[in-house]
């Protein structure tokens, strides 16, 4: 049990009208997959992104799953995509019988290394799976660039991006298809769901349908494909809407929570800092990451343990795909190296960044890491 003064990792924010339209659900019935709030929320955050359709779902591994699959993705094909990001990108690739192909990250942004990509591209690509990690986006334009040039599909992993603009433009705007994820430690949260948007009439007509189990209009238990149950309900909806209504409020929420650390750490020796912005984004701190250098004599699992024990929660940074025990089991990556994505793991870890955090805790936080890297 954590001790009242532990500072969780993440709490999110929802004292905005989240009760209000919770109540409205309950009272007028509609609590399932059906319910004014699911569109209201699918027409509220495709507009918010600039995209033509929205649908959506009961998770952000979902949306990655409906849209790998509308995508045609399947036996022979290959797509590229990070080691550097968490499973479920990876998830419906290897069940569809297609190939993962891995690039490492960039070591300041910590965003896979775009300088990689074209190497990869065989006749067999089918794909690039761009995913934005922790509050900086993915260079995409030159990824976008490529893929014209070689004909290839962009699906983009705006999971942890709401509200991030790059070069003037929202990120889930790029590429084929985007997903989203409003699990509760994201800016926007309906405690589990998802969003898959796209400007794509077809794609999004395959999306809903394979979101709902491949139902036929007027052959209902008629199945001429498999889908998935993957339908959000109008409850998780209403919160979405209220969470909406605040982006921008929350978005500089986080920014002045990445400005407060960084103005708190600075100067610490042997930790790597999140990049504040870039020439083509400014950073939203989806979280606060930390990377130790290996001359602090700590590596990350050590300087969690040592914070758990002040009081401050934490998380490590994703394990690469390539290391992945059950990838490896498959036949997968066996004699891969990818080292920037390998140390990121070992030396990186995140530290209380939640919507609710305050200026206090922040404080805390920060004089915590300093007395485990003094």
């Amino acid at each position: 049990m954590n001790q009242p003064d532990f500072i969780p990792v993440n709490e999110p924010l929802l004292d905005g009208n989240e009760k209000k339209y919770l109540t409205e659900c309950i009272d007028t019935g509609w609590i399932s997959s059906e319910g004014p709030f699911i569109k209201q929320f699918e027409e509220k955050f495709s507009a918010q992104v600039r995209r033509k359709h929205g649908i959506a779902v009961c998770n952000g591994t979902a949306a990655l799953d409906a849209a790998i699959e509308a995508l045609g993705v399947g036996p022979g094909d290959e797509v590229i995509m990070p080691t550097f990001t968490i499973i479920s990108c990876i998830g419906q690739i290897v069940r569809s019988g297609a190939k993962p192909v891995l690039v490492d990250s960039d070591p300041v942004t910590w965003n896979m290394d775009i300088s990689q990509i074209e190497a990869k591209i065989t006749a067999h690509t089918k794909a690039i799976m761009v995913v934005h990690i922790f509050g900086l986006p993915v260079d995409i334009d030159p990824v976008l660039n490529i893929a014209r040039r070689h004909g290839l599909k962009v699906l983009e992993d705006a999971a942890q991006m709401h509200g991030q603009i790059y070069k003037g433009q929202p990120c889930g705007s790029f590429g084929d298809i985007s997903t989203f994820s409003f699990y509760p430690n994201k800016h926007i949260t309906t405690g589990e769901g998802g969003m898959i948007v796209t400007n794509d009439d077809q794609l999004a007509e395959d999306c809903r349908s394979l979101r709902n189990l491949c139902f036929q209009p007027h052959k209902r238990f008629v199945h001429e494909r498999l889908g998935w149950n993957l339908r959000m309900t109008n409850m998780q909806a209403a919160l979405g809407v209220a969470q909406l209504e605040r982006l921008d409020e929350f978005v500089a929420r986080k920014r002045r929570m990445g400005t407060r650390y960084t103005q708190l750490l600075k100067g610490l020796r042997g930790l790597q800092l999140p990049l504040p912005r870039t020439d083509y984004a400014e950073n939203i701190y989806w979280v606060y990451g930390l990377v130790l250098d290996e001359s602090v004599g700590l590596d990350a699992e050590e300087a969690m343990k040592r914070l758990a024990a002040k009081g401050v929660g934490t998380r490590p940074f994703f394990y690469p795909m390539h290391q992945q025990p059950v990838l490896r089991k498959m036949g997968l990556f066996e004699s891969v190296a990818l080292p920037v994505a390998e140390r990121l793991y070992k030396q990186g870890f995140y530290i209380p960044s939640g919507m609710a955090l305050t200026d206090d805790q922040a404080q805390r936080v920060a004089e915590a890491v300093r007395g485990v890297l003094a």
